[in-house]
This record gives structure tokens, sequence and C-alpha cells, in this order.
């Protein structure tokens, strides 16, 4: 009989993962398990991570050793009360605008954790003078652990598809809200710290550092952005296209890895079926992005190769950055300005999945079909052998699911006043209004729909807008919130209830949707017979209603309560949004 230990211990193994093939790249040359300033993933070899802890001494003894070059601060504190800190790396100690700055983050998923420790191996090796290159040629701000709490939440057993480290942190924070899905709403201390950095510092080039979950292939480190012909900042993603990536492939190709593209699986249970071509809403640190005119890159290392490979490569994924940005960051910067000047007269809001596909060459690795019987379904059992798969399709959310004019401004009633916070804190201005509005509409609800059960902490509404105009009004107790304005297009992914992360759809104006004012019969009853004798016209409306529609006849309820609507007492708010627009 196994004991309850060794059970546990073989259960932490990673037996039960595909078959890996062992790698060996030029990129080990990075790799000092005997330096005195080793981290603790080269003292272990390659299987370990630093605390939280440890991480800050460590950051602690690298700003002592920098000469100047190099300031730890706080830009936040985790829910718990945490601080989450932050390098700032330069020649000199100063920023210069005269090189790229570059934001790097890492641990918003905590047990994702390969970008702590390439990047802490990079700083050593500038602080030792192995890498004066880099500080010449840009600036540096990293951010080793976003999500503090769930970093501080390891466990061998965190993430059942992943090799290393040995142990990992939680996916969400200590609220067990996801970090890398708050970027519209900004509750989590984290997130609502990364904008207020990218507000202030307006870094050339945003880079999250992640791990991917999903099928087996060859690639090691995958990464993307929002592609030009699906990007709402087309003019950054060509740069980051044609000047950025060739240049972080080639090197680590040179290295020994295998660079690809950001891709999930239609099926995964048969990836020949084809691959998902996602593109980020703003609720992703990508998606937001775009958006917001911030060229960002999402780095995905996939997750069934062993944690050595996957740290090393990412050392050498942020080394193509820094020759990629040296070269290319004006390019770049130009690209920004100009996408924040835009002001497009429509914008998709929602995409779905293209019906006709792409097609690619992928690095693949075979696998067989089995029936399971713990699943009583198909599975697939990876070889471990690679497979190149010529013509995979690539199925791209290219369909427009739901494209809006983009309005002159959004009017928000000043009650409103937390919603007002969370578009400041975005970076997008509110102004004072004078006298009266014209050319005004608002939606009112024809039809609603909550998901029925929680997304982080969430119950979500989806919408079936009427836009209704509505008479020149004076908006003294509002907020104009102008598109014409270099977060606009974010503005309007925030305040159109059709899309798909806006402030309705994280539940934000809730109220809208419950009547507060009731009516008594024995008012409503003499009240509608005199309305009646006043406006004949109604009453035939509600006597063709009566014939034409046999379930509105039955319902005493459904009668009075189309009764009321027709009279001057019912709630003026009910299903309707609050937010006025503007064309």
């Amino acid at each position: 009989m196994i004991s309850a230990l060794l059970f546990a211990a073989s259960v932490a193994s990673t037996h039960h993962l595909p078959p890996v093939n062992q790698w060996s790249g030029k990129s080990t040359n990075f790799f000092q398990p005997h330096n005195p300033l080793a981290t603790q993933f080269e003292r272990s070899l390659g299987v370990d991570t630093f605390s939280y802890d440890a991480t800050l001494d460590y950051l602690n003894q690298l700003q002592a050793k920098s000469n100047g070059q190099f300031q730890v601060i706080d830009i936040g504190q985790s829910d718990a009360g945490k601080p989450i800190p932050m390098v700032i790396a330069a020649q000199g100690g100063k920023l210069s605008n005269s090189k790229p700055t570059i934001l790097l983050q890492a641990g918003i998923h905590a047990g994702e954790i390969d970008g702590n420790d390439a990047v802490l191996m990079m700083l050593r090796d500038i602080v030792q003078g192995k890498r004066n290159d880099i500080l010449s040629r840009v600036n540096l701000l990293f951010v080793p652990i976003l999500n503090v709490d769930g970093h501080e939440n390891s466990s061998p057993y965190n993430r059942i598809n992943q090799r290393g480290p040995n142990n990992m942190g939680f996916r969400t924070n200590g609220r067990n809200l996801n970090l890398n899905r708050d970027y519209t709403k900004l509750e989590t201390p984290g997130v609502r710290a990364v904008i207020a950095i990218i507000n202030k510092y307006k870094p050339d080039l945003y880079v999250d550092l992640h791990v991917t979950d999903g099928a087996d292939y060859q690639y090691d480190i995958t990464y993307g952005f929002s592609p030009e012909f699906a990007s709402s900042s087309p003019q950054i993603a060509k740069v980051l296209s044609q000047k950025i990536s060739p240049i972080i492939d080639q090197k680590l190709a040179n290295y020994g890895h295998i660079p690809g593209p950001l891709t999930f699986v239609m099926n995964k249970r048969d990836l020949k079926q084809g691959l998902a071509g996602w593109v980020a809403t703003p609720k992703f640190s990508n998606g937001w992005g775009d958006l917001a005119n911030v060229p960002t890159i999402l780095l995905e290392n996939h997750s069934l190769k062993p944690y050595k490979q996957r740290v090393l490569g990412t050392y050498v994924f942020v080394d193509g950055i820094i020759d990629a940005m040296h070269l290319h960051y004006k390019p770049l910067r130009r690209a920004a300005q100009l996408e924040s000047e835009v002001r497009p007269r429509e914008l998709i809001v929602k995409r779905g999945y293209s019906k006709k596909p792409n097609h690619i060459d992928f690095k693949g690795i075979k696998y067989e079909k089995f029936i399971s019987k713990l699943s009583g379904q198909q599975e697939v059992r990876y070889t471990g052998e690679p497979e190149l798969i010529k013509d995979l399709p690539i199925y791209w959310q290219k369909e427009a699911l739901a494209t809006v004019k983009v309005p002159t401004a959004y009017y928000l009633p000043k009650s409103y006043a937390s919603v007002a916070a969370k578009l400041q804190q975005h970076g997008i201005k509110l102004e004072r209004v004078y006298g009266k509005v014209s050319n005004l509409k608002q939606i009112e609800f024809v039809n609603y729909k909550f998901d029925s059960e929680p997304f982080e902490g969430a119950m979500r509404v989806a919408v079936e807008p009427k836009y209704v105009d509505i008479p020149d009004k004076k908006l003294t107790e509002y907020y104009k919130v102008s598109t014409a304005q270099p977060r606009g297009k974010l503005a309007v992914h925030l305040l159109q209830p059709e899309a798909e992360d806006s402030f309705l759809r994280w539940g934000y104006f809730n109220t809208s949707f419950q009547r507060t004012e009731y009516v008594e019969n024995y008012a409503l009853i003499p009240f509608i017979n005199k309305l009646f004798e006043q406006e004949p016209q109604l009453k035939a409306e509600f006597e063709a209603k009566l014939k034409a529609e046999p379930e509105f006849s039955a319902s005493a309820k459904a009668r009075l309560n189309w009764l009321y609507q027709k009279t001057p007492y019912y709630d003026g708010g009910y299903l309707k949004y609050p937010v006025l627009i503007e064309y």
C-alpha cells in the first residue's frame, strides 16, 4: 500500500506530462550557478524560483551594487498589504527620452514566473558589467512579481500541466481575481498600479511575460500582439510585425530556441482541426494596450518545456526586444503618436471566429487518439516526436459581431463617481459641461440577460440596445467624455454597452435593471379609465393588444404593467442606460 506522502510525491512529479525532448541551446551560456550573485533559479540548477521576500532581498543587493543605475520603488500594495516592487534601470540613474523605455512585467499570473528569474539574471549581468550594452541602448522598468499575493500562495500542485518551477504561485490573487482579466474594471491594486506606471512613464513598449497552457508543439517561446488586420491601432501593429518581431525571432533561433506564433487550438483533443487566432479584448493587457495606443507584446512560454529552457528563452526574448527597440523605437514611437491622433468613425466592439481560415505550416508534436475510459470520449496522447503540419488552418477572430459608430462624446452622470474615477485611472479625460447639448441619444434596453454564474466576481450582463432621440438637454450634472482624445478608442469600449468589456457588461450600471417605483391597482385603474377618455387611441391600442396576444390577455400582471408604462408616473430610469450619447 502506497503511503499518502509517497503518493503525493508521485503526483507532484511530471510523469503524467507528455515526453519532452532533451534541449541544450547557446542560451545556457547565461546560466551561472556559481556566480556569487546567482539567483535561486541558477543555484537550484534550473528548477526553483525566488520567494517574494527573497526577491526583495535580491533586488536590494542589485540596487546596492548598481552604482546608482538601479532604483527599487514600490508602485502599490497588494490586497494583503504587501508592497509591489518595480526596478527603474537607467544609465546614470536617469531615464533618457533619447532611448526607448521598455516596461517588463512578470508574475501577473504568479505561477507563470519565468520572467522574474530571467530578468533578474539580466539585471545581475548589468551590475557585474557583463552587459554594459543594455543601459547604453534602452531604459528598463521591471515589475518582477505583479500578483504578490498569488505568488505567496505557492505549491507544487498549483499547475498540473506545467513543468516547473518546483513551487508555483497561484493564478489569481488573494480575492481570487485574475489580474489579466482586470484591465477594464481595474478592481485589483496590481493592475491599477501598472496603468498608473504606464500613464506616468509612457513606455515605448509594454511586455507582459506569461506561460501558456493548451496543446503540445515544438515552439518553446511564443508571443504575439493584436494583428494588423484586427488591431484598433494598426500602425503600431505594423511596426511590431515588420520591425520588431524579425529581430526577436532571429535572436531566439540563434540561441537554440524555437519562436512561434501566439495561437490556441480550436479543439484541444485534435489540434489538426485548426488553430484559434485570438484577438484580445481590453480586459487583457495586450487588448488594453491596443486600444490605449500603448505598443504591447504578450509572451507565452510553452508550459510543457522544462523550466530552465523557458527561463533562458525568456532572457533571449527580452534581449531580442532590447536589440529591436534600440534600432526601431523611433518608428514605433511615431506610430503610437499617430494612433493617439486617429479618430475612427466606427469601431468593432465584439468579434467572432471567421469561418474561412488562413493556413500556416506549424511545428507540431505527433499525437495518438484514443478513447479514455475516464472521460468516455476521444482524448489525445502526445508522443514527443516532432511533426511539421503543412497548411494547418488558423481561424482568426475576423468576424465583426458588433460594430458601433463612434460618438462625439458620452455624458456620464456625476452620481456615478466610481465610474468617473475609473475613467481617469485609465488616462481618459473628463470635462465640465456648459449649457444645453444637442443631437443626444439615450439607449433603452429592449432585452437583457445576466450570466448564469459569476466571472471575475461579476454577474456580467448583455443587452439588446435601442437608440432613442431625446430633446436638447442641459447637462451641468454630467461629465463629458470626448472621444477626440488620445484614449478615445478605449473610452468607446468602456462606455458603449455593446462592447465585450464595457463597464455596463461588468455590472457598473446594474441599477438600470431594477424598477424602484411601483403602483397600487386601486390608484392605477381609475387613472387609466380617465386616461382612456382623454386618449381614445391608447384605449384602442390596449384592446387590439388583448385580441392579438392571448398570453397578454390572460395575465393581469402583464396588462396592468403595460398600462402603468403608459402613465407619466412610470419609473423613467428603468431599462435605460444613464450615460447619454452625442453624435
